[in-house]
């Protein structure tokens, strides 16, 4: 569908807002609770349908609960985008009529309230992704997955926000506002599917739906201190959802859930792998939900430093607590590097400017550019001779750097002929990285950190784009992975020591540039001000070992422990 560009951006963003607010402002905020029984907000998904089959809670006790805490949500953080409060009470209703009638779940998600990431389509609501060009447009039909969700009895009933363009890691558009870190609001709660996190960290969703070209997913689980699943492409169907680069093909662009647990995850594959649809999906893989029974012992490897941004103390820290722990129970672990760090990076940079973005600048019309965006949109604005002649410049003054100007060439438009060629840098990289690091090392599954910071500060993407690496890496390469959370940021134990600060101490040093941004005096890694804010591991397995991703993810949710996150783990927002 060609949509026109809006020419009264002011006027449909503070209509879009108004409607919005209107609707939270009539909802109460209190959640009723029982004090002999947990709230259902406090239930993970699996066990609202046993309360419900069991009879002791109603869809509609469950929706209204979530409802509640989603405005609740929707004042701390912004997570919301399209309210669709009244469709959902009428399913909860038909549903709660069907099972007195019948006495029979409707499927394994009967009665679970299901939020979803902007870009899904569903029928009656906008799918504007941050744009006003895309307002007021809504949907004739719902996506697959929705249709998939519906016909488990999930209920739909909110939207969640994104970042202008869905690519870059903050979240924040001119249309519906930025989305903080429910934990505190100097911080992001991460992109592109930032509401979805927000909201499920705050308990204002059973289960949510995002997507992911580049950390995506699990980027914003690890800043919000919740769980998420990238599948490998094909999983799980994509047909019906609006994108921010239509046609592009170069990086795999997946849906995956979020959640408040593993076993939410785990619940939320089952229901969706291996459903077949109309055949509009190019890349759906057909294979339903396959157990895997693992082995007594497996063999992990672990990466502490990638060599392309120096790991920060909080994130080396929640990695090695992991590795202990997995040791603890018996597995073997080995510490890998990954070959030509910045290889992954580049070639990200390469595919997704190939047009000099302008598939993904076409519906933003009148509306103000975030200016988190300006870097990513700098390279392919220059003249080929401009940009040589900055790289130049640039690296006689900083001619230890090694990474930056790769990344800023790549970053540019290219030819029909480069693009495919860059296509087979894509493959090539990806059999080198199964080679080396999967065949060469053994191995049953790689812990590694979500990101150099455990936290983006508020507004801090714009010299930080390339900050990503650990998980474009993974989307690149083609692998299944998960991120859950671990530990928080300890001020004490977490501080910037001289191995950090100074470039010629210490091992694991990468952009020099990027690391005096994150460690210098100044820098944005600030462990006093992050101190207990949430960290994250990804635990990445083989391509096409979707199903033994989430085994893992359970073992290493078993071997961390108790640790103070899943429902009703939230207490409050700082910095307010």
């Amino acid at each position: 569908m060609f949509l026109l560009p809006s020419t009264n951006f002011k006027g449909v963003m503070e209509e879009k807002r108004r409607r919005r607010q209107a609707v939270i402002a009539s909802e109460s905020r209190i959640v009723k609770q029982d004090g002999n029984k947990i709230p259902p907000t406090q239930a993970t998904a699996s066990q609202i349908v046993e309360k419900i089959s069991a009879g002791e809670w109603t869809a509609v006790e469950v929706l209204e609960a979530f409802i509640s805490r989603a405005c609740a949500a929707q004042d701390v953080s912004n997570c919301l985008t399209e309210i669709m409060f009244n469709d959902a009470r009428s399913l909860a209703k038909e549903l709660d009529e069907e099972f007195a009638r019948t006495n029979q779940l409707r499927g394994p998600l009967h009665g679970v309230p299901v939020s979803f990431k902007d870009l899904f389509d569903i029928r009656g609501y906008d799918s504007t992704i941050g744009y006003s060009s895309y307002a007021n447009k809504p949907r004739e039909e719902d996506a697959h997955l929705v249709k998939i969700i519906h016909a488990a009895g999930g209920v739909p009933f909110v939207k969640t926000n994104v970042p202008q363009t869905m690519m870059f890691f903050g979240c924040s558009n001119p249309l519906w506002g930025t989305t903080v870190s429910p934990h505190h609001s100097l911080f992001s709660a991460g992109g592109s599917s930032g509401g979805e996190a927000a909201l499920l960290a705050m308990d204002g969703s059973a289960l949510g739906w995002g997507s992911d070209v580049g950390g995506s997913l699990r980027i914003p689980a690890a800043y919000c201190g919740i769980y998420s699943f990238k599948p490998v492409r094909g999983r799980i169907c994509k047909t019906g959802v609006t994108e921010c680069l239509p046609g592009f093909d170069g990086v795999p662009d997946v849906a995956g859930p979020l959640a408040r647990s593993v076993d939410d995850l785990e619940l939320a594959c089952r229901v969706t792998f291996g459903h077949v649809p109309d055949g509009s999906d190019y890349h759906h893989v057909p294979v339903p939900y396959r157990d895997v029974q693992l082995g007594k012992k497996l063999r992990f490897g672990y990466i502490v430093y990638d060599g392309f941004v120096k790991t920060s103390p909080a994130c080396k820290r929640a990695v090695l607590q992991t590795i202990e722990a997995l040791r603890r129970d018996g597995h073997e672990c080995v510490e890998i590097s990954v070959p030509q760090p910045s290889q992954a990076m580049e070639i990200m940079a390469e595919l997704t400017s190939a047009d000099g973005h302008e598939t993904l600048l076409g519906p933003v019309g009148s509306d103000p550019i975030e200016k988190e965006l300006n870097l990513e949109l700098l390279g392919p604005k220059l003249y080929g001779w401009m940009r040589s002649s900055a790289i130049w410049l640039f690296r006689m003054i900083m001619p230890m750097e090694t990474i930056w100007h790769k990344l800023f060439y790549a970053s540019r438009r290219m030819s029909v002929q480069e693009y495919f060629a860059s296509t087979v840098k894509r493959n090539e990289y990806a059999r080198l990285f199964h080679e080396e690091v999967w065949d060469g090392h053994k191995l049953d599954g790689i812990i590694c950190p979500v990101q150099a910071l455990p936290q983006l500060p508020q507004g801090k993407c714009t010299n930080l784009i390339a900050l990503p690496s650990p998980t474009v890496l993974w989307n690149i390469v083609h692998c299944p992975a998960g991120v859950l959370p671990v530990t928080r940021v300890e001020a004490e134990h977490d501080a910037i020591t001289p191995e950090w600060s100074d470039f010629t101490v210490g091992e694991g040093h990468g952009s020099i540039l990027l690391e005096q941004y994150l460690y210098s005096k100044n820098g944005y890694y600030d462990p006093v001000k992050m101190d207990g804010l949430p960290v994250g591991v990804q635990v990445v397995g083989r391509r096409w070992e979707d199903e033994k991703v989430i085994a893992m993810m359970k073992l290493v949710d078993n071997a961390l422990g108790p640790r103070g996150f899943g429902p009703g783990s939230w207490k409050a927002q700082k910095g307010v």
